[in-house]
């Protein structure tokens, strides 16, 4: 049996399955519903019923209280239709967006390479070339691991704003048996399914302002095929990427910035170690990534677009350097995907847009 949605506030009218989430079937179509954990859990997908009834499936009772579902609100994630209905969504208009439907793939591992002792990169050769913004992400299905783990898209697009291959860079969690499956049991040839793209963390081009990049660990990927991408397409406007990692050992695709910021004067590269030993001969920047930003832009970030991506504790500490420096909500991102494990971190309450 097949419903009619109807997502205001842009008239929009989908059909929905029997089964599918409205997230789901919304996302298909190309339409974005703000979204982050995907597992009923943090609450981000919460929308109001102004007509119909819906089941509210597997929404956790903190994320959807009582009263709230008494009101007519779900959570898109988790909420299917049981007849026609009516939906009010907080969608933001983004000028930089692009409608890209999600789609399935099937996907081949075409290369695996080692980039650091706990990250990997995963080279998959798609069925069908896929569609999307440099900064989105992908939902990979992995055996025996319920739910899909996301991960984001390291290499830019082609000219024509898509890609037959896409490279994943995997860091090994422990206890994590997404990762710890990608990392030990899959080779080269392998299959995987795939579905994307997802998520809201793209360049804002149209504002024509500098961008500063902010990113730890295997969070470097967004970034990476977002400044890939900047670079190829002729922009012009000052770039600086800030990253960080706890060693020089950890410090993937450095020779690639280093030599990116060599033939691209508005190109700044400032890699910082957190726990770099004497002996090891660095001679860079020493710290967090918020503390090697501050220490470059002198304090101030008024005037740029920052972009962050990384561990939760390293977004917060970014947040706060960032207003600091008086750069607010408005010029501040970050990815908005979160894991079933993650979705109840604590998360800076005072962005809508992080």
């Amino acid at each position: 049996m097949t419903y009619q949605l109807t997502i205001e506030p842009l008239g929009a009218t989908i059909d929905v399955e029997e089964g599918q989430t409205l997230l789901d079937a919304a996302l298909r179509q190309g339409i974005y519903i703000p979204h982050a954990c995907g597992h009923g859990l943090c609450g981000t997908c919460k929308v109001q019923v102004s007509d119909g009834e819906v089941d509210h499936g597997a929404a956790n009772p903190f994320a959807l209280l009582e009263m709230e579902r008494d009101d007519g609100k779900t959570l898109a994630c988790c909420a299917t239709l049981q007849s026609d209905a009516t939906i009010e969504a907080d969608i933001d208009d983004e000028p930089d967006a692009q409608i890209i439907p999600m789609r399935d793939f099937e996907a081949t591992v075409a290369r695996i390479e080692q980039l650091t002792p706990t990250i990997k990169a995963l080279h998959l050769r798609l069925n069908q070339p896929i569609r999307y913004q440099a900064g989105q992400y992908v939902q990979v299905q992995i055996p025996g691991v319920e739910g899909g783990r996301a991960f984001s898209i390291a290499n830019a697009p082609g000219a024509d704003g898509q890609s037959s291959e896409i490279e994943l860079n995997v860091r090994q969690v422990p206890g994590g048996a997404g990762t710890t499956w990608l990392h030990e049991s899959l080779h080269e040839g392998a299959r995987l399914q795939l579905s994307g793209p997802y998520g809201r963390f793209f360049v804002r081009r149209s504002a024509a302002m500098p961008m500063v990049f902010m990113a730890g660990g295997s969070g470097l990927s967004s970034p990476r095929a977002m400044i890939l991408e900047l670079l190829a397409s002729g922009c012009t406007q000052p770039i600086t990427l800030v990253y960080g990692q706890r060693n020089a050992q950890e410090l993937y695709y450095d020779a690639e910035f280093r030599a990116l910021a060599a033939r691209h004067p508005h190109f700044t590269y400032v890699p910082s170690l957190s726990e770099a030993a004497d002996s090891d001969g660095w001679d860079g920047a020493r710290g967090f990534v918020h503390e090697a930003a501050k220490a470059h832009f002198g304090g101030s970030f008024a005037g740029h677009k920052a972009y962050l991506c990384g561990p939760p504790p390293m977004i917060e500490a970014c947040i706060g350097t960032l207003m600091q420096g008086r750069l607010f909500e408005r010029d501040i991102y970050t990815e908005k995907f979160l894991s079933a494990a993650d979705a109840q971190q604590a998360r800076s309450p005072l962005f809508r847009t992080i």
